[in-house]
């Protein structure tokens, strides 16, 4: 939602926070289809272009994404009941 003036007017975000799908998906290292299916599925929302009605993704959209992305993707780590393998060598 974009905010509004005490008088009713709208007030355009700059441009420049936001990208298309093709700059977004390079950004995030993934596919345009990717980033369509993620706003069909509700996963990463992309505003229209006023005129156009083009897919734009705000910036910090994105970064919050790949920050939830990340914490998800964080290995695993060793619970205390598993073996750790040693490699022996000859003396």
């Amino acid at each position: 939602m974009l905010p509004k003036l005490a008088c009713g007017a709208r007030v355009m975000a700059k441009i420049s926070e936001f990208m298309t799908v093709g700059e977004a998906s390079e950004y995030l290292g993934t596919s345009p289809s990717s980033l369509r299916r993620w706003d069909r599925a509700g996963k990463l929302k992309a505003r229209r272009h006023p005129a156009s009605q083009y897919r734009l993704y705000a910036k910090a959209d994105l970064d919050r994404f790949l920050g939830e992305l990340g914490a998800a993707e964080e290995p695993p780590t060793r619970s205390s009941g598993a073996k750790k393998t040693v490699k022996r060598t000859r003396d």
